[in-house]
């Protein structure tokens, strides 16, 4: 009753990009204590990441490698959500040069961190034993992502007249990624039909209880989510994940097998 690798992958590259995006606010951070915060919540994403490749490559054996499953695969090969991708300033092509919006970072890993609490708790009583350990780490982790990120949104949110524009506009730029949370992929449907994987569209309910407490605390209005939704679980991504991989991947494609 193992989870299939697909699936494990889904989970890791959604780790591993949002990871990369949160490290891009290393020596940037408003302040000191947020940048130190976000590095750990980066190195936090990159250890989950770790691990699910690590195990993803065992079960697909041959020369797989938690590396290759990184760096080594094209953007169209990437399971991640496409909310994870997005960069830090809003709507804005890849190459546009604008600052870093620290309320976009903090909504973002808020709605994330509210989803993946669920799936972790659930995941920790998986029959997939490797993967059951993961989740039991990674929901003592995650926890404190959503404890950080939901405080951050009420002092924006509740704060002065500059933080809750910023704090209203990044949930209305983000809220309809969260859509492609309660759409189902091959992957899912197999892990959930197997017995080992999260069935996310069973956790909407209390999804939405968290989100709905925090941004009535906050006093953010939930947009209304309509129109296309994003498929980035199906390989069919924004133009920002090439960017975001053209920075990760760069060092290891440009040295392929050296070691360090």
């Amino acid at each position: 009753m193992n989870a299939p690798v697909d699936y494990i992958l889904h989970l890791a590259d959604n780790a591993v990009v949002l990871g990369q995006r949160n490290a891009e606010w290393c020596g940037h951070g408003p302040i000191l204590e947020e940048d130190i915060a976000l590095a750990n919540v980066s190195l936090d994403h990159i250890g989950q990441a770790r691990l699910l490749y690590q195990l993803a490559a065992t079960r697909m054996g041959g020369d797989a490698t938690e590396d290759k499953l990184a760096y080594f695969r094209d953007e169209t090969q990437f399971r991640n959500y496409t909310l994870l991708e997005l960069p830090h300033n809003g709507p804005l092509v890849g190459y546009a040069v604008s600052d870093r919006d620290y309320a976009t970072t903090i909504v973002r890993n808020f709605l994330y961190g509210a989803l993946m609490v669920l799936v972790w708790d659930a995941l920790e009583k998986s029959p997939d034993a490797d993967l059951a350990a993961i989740a039991a780490k990674s929901l003592k982790e995650a926890r404190y992502h959503l404890h950080h990120a939901a405080d951050w949104v009420v002092r924006f949110g509740d704060g002065t007249e500059e933080s809750h524009k910023r704090a209203q506009a990044a949930v209305d730029h983000l809220f309809p990624y969260t859509e492609e949370f309660w759409t189902s992929s091959a992957a899912e449907d197999a892990a959930v039909a197997a017995g080992a994987g999260a069935d996310v569209r069973s956790l909407r309910a209390a999804w939405d209880a968290i989100v709905n407490e925090t941004l009535a605390e906050a006093t953010l209005v939930r947009p209304q989510v309509r129109g296309y939704v994003p498929e980035g679980k199906h390989g069919r991504h924004s133009e920002h994940l090439g960017y975001l991989l053209g920075e990760m991947q760069g060092l290891a494609r440009a040295h392929p097998g050296a070691t360090w």
